[in-house]
Order: structure tokens, then sequence, then C-alpha cells
């Protein structure tokens, strides 16, 4: 894990009670020796890649952070269209610390959960050894449980690795500190993303949004137009120009589930239109480019 080298980056220099919160982010890559057999796609992989974050604040900062984490984690699922359940573990029965600080921690949690207005249950025994931790769960389209984003608070590594910030009062003290993840990890996050939309990724979420496909050589040179006027509207485009029938190009367009195929022959050529096809609702007809402008804004949101 990146922990410990993020209280190194803490402690490199004297701290003040001034100076926090203190919030380190980075895209940190994680190495675990899974077994084989466990292996599988994107989900399950030797090499993590991570946002990882660790915040060190005051006591008193604790839970105003925490609060922002929940906001942000929300929003950010939310804008997914993916339905989040919320789950507090608490502590394990080998774990790091006495009794009472694992339940302040646990308590501030639990306040900063009803102060964002987020309805959840308790996993009893399910925190990590040195920290309880907010769970943040989807079910995706085969109904499976994934745990994604995270929010730990450990008030055990800063004790373990001597952390301090000079208080208002010129004592030396121990500051608490916060792990958050928002994806989890990139690589499992992404495959829940296409397991959960069964490949057909929302319009502003498609690496390719519009596929471009000419009918005739006659019409290729109005094709690569209309494809390139796309790109300069910042719409991810990609055009078929290869000799090859308009049957096979929408058949290989739709098994790509590209959002919105256009498609370009001689009479939109002349017609200076465009004929589309929607994912999921077929031939919508032709229309000018500018008409077809307007209907992927309002898909994009």
């Amino acid at each position: 894990m990146n922990c410990p080298e993020a209280t190194l980056v803490y402690s490199h220099a004297k701290r003040s009670y001034r100076d926090l919160p203190l919030r380190f982010a980075e895209i940190g890559r994680l190495h675990r020796n899974e077994l084989s057999g466990v292996l599988g796609g994107l989900l399950r992989v030797r090499q993590i890649t991570m946002d990882d974050a660790h915040i060190f604040c005051r006591q008193d900062q604790i839970k105003s952070e925490l609060v922002t984490i929940l906001k942000m984690i929300q929003e950010f699922y939310k804008r997914l269209g993916l339905p989040v359940t919320y789950g507090l573990a608490t502590r394990p029965k080998k774990a790091l610390g006495d009794l009472e600080t694992w339940k302040a921690a646990e308590k501030v949690l639990a306040e900063a959960l009803k102060e964002v207005g987020l309805p959840y249950q308790i996993l009893k025994g399910e925190g990590a050894f040195y920290a309880p931790k907010i769970h943040f769960d989807i079910k995706d389209s085969l109904e499976r449980v994934w745990t994604i984003a995270t929010a730990q608070l450990d008030l055990q590594m800063p004790d373990r690795f001597k952390l301090e910030y000079t208080a208002e009062n010129g004592k030396a003290e121990r500051p608490a500190m916060i792990h958050r993840a928002i994806f989890g990890s990139f690589e499992r996050f992404i495959g829940i993303l296409l397991e959960h939309f069964s490949g057909a990724l929302p319009f502003w979420l498609s690496p390719v949004q519009v596929a471009v496909l000419s009918v005739t050589d006659d019409a290729l040179p109005y094709a690569r137009s209309i494809h390139q006027n796309l790109l300069e509207k910042e719409v991810r485009s990609w055009i078929d120009d290869r000799n090859e029938t308009i049957g096979k190009k929408i058949r290989e367009a739709e098994m790509q589930k590209i959002p919105y195929i256009l498609v370009i022959g001689k009479k939109e050529a002349e017609a200076k239109t465009v004929a589309v096809r929607a994912r999921g609702k077929g031939d919508l007809g032709g229309m000018t480019l500018e008409k077809f402008m307007a209907i992927i804004k309002e898909d994009n949101g």
C-alpha cells in the first residue's frame, strides 16, 4: 500500500496547526501476488492503479473532511448513474489500537454519513486492521456486489509513525489520517462499468461517440468533411471509409455499441444531410448536421 509513503511525505517537514488539513493525492500503482486461479480480466489483477489520497488533519477537522469526501463520491457515482449503497465497517477481531480509539473513530464516520443524509448499514468486523471505514458498494447488471470507493479514518498509523504537528498552544499533537479512493482501482472500475452497461456506455463516456460510414466512393469527400466537422466540435468521431458493403459496416459499428451511426451515400452528399441510426432506437432518418448536433447535445446532458 502507499500509505506509509504518505506519512513520510508528511513528516519530511515541521507541521503547524495552520498547515492542516494537508491533502496528498496520487495515481499510485500497487502489486498483489494473487494466486493464478483468482485472477480474472480487469476485475482481479496483480497490478492495481489507484486514485489514492491521504488527508492529514486536526481532530476538529475530521468530520468536515469526511463530509466533503462523501459528497464528492456521491456526486461522482450519481453522474455515472450507478446506484450506491453505504456501509460502516467496524473493528475486526485482529486490530491495532485500543477499543476506545476505535469507538471514537466509528462515531465520527457515522456522524458524517448522517450529516450528508446517506442511509447505511453496520458491517460488523469488516474494517481494516488499522481503521474503520465507509464502504461504497454497487450492484452490476449481473447482480454482483462490488466495493468501489472507500473512506477510512486512521488514528493508528499517525501514532505508529510518530507524526506530529504543533498545536495552537505550542504543544506537539498527533494528526488524524484519512485514506480515500473514489474509483477504488482503475482496472476493476473499468471492468465493473463495462459489465454494468453491458458494453453500451453512455454517450458522454463512449470512446467513439459517432461512426461515419460511407456508402460509395462518390460520397467519400462529404463523409470525410462530416467526420472532420464532428472532430472540430469535440465529438469523438470515427470514419469507416473501407471498400466494404454498407451492411457490413453498420453491423460492425453496432457490434461495437457505438451510440450513433451516420450513413452517408450519394443522396446524403447531394442533399448535405446525414442518415442517422441510434443505438437501441434504430433508423432516425435523414437530417442536417446541425439537427444531429442538437440531438447529441441533449444526449450529452
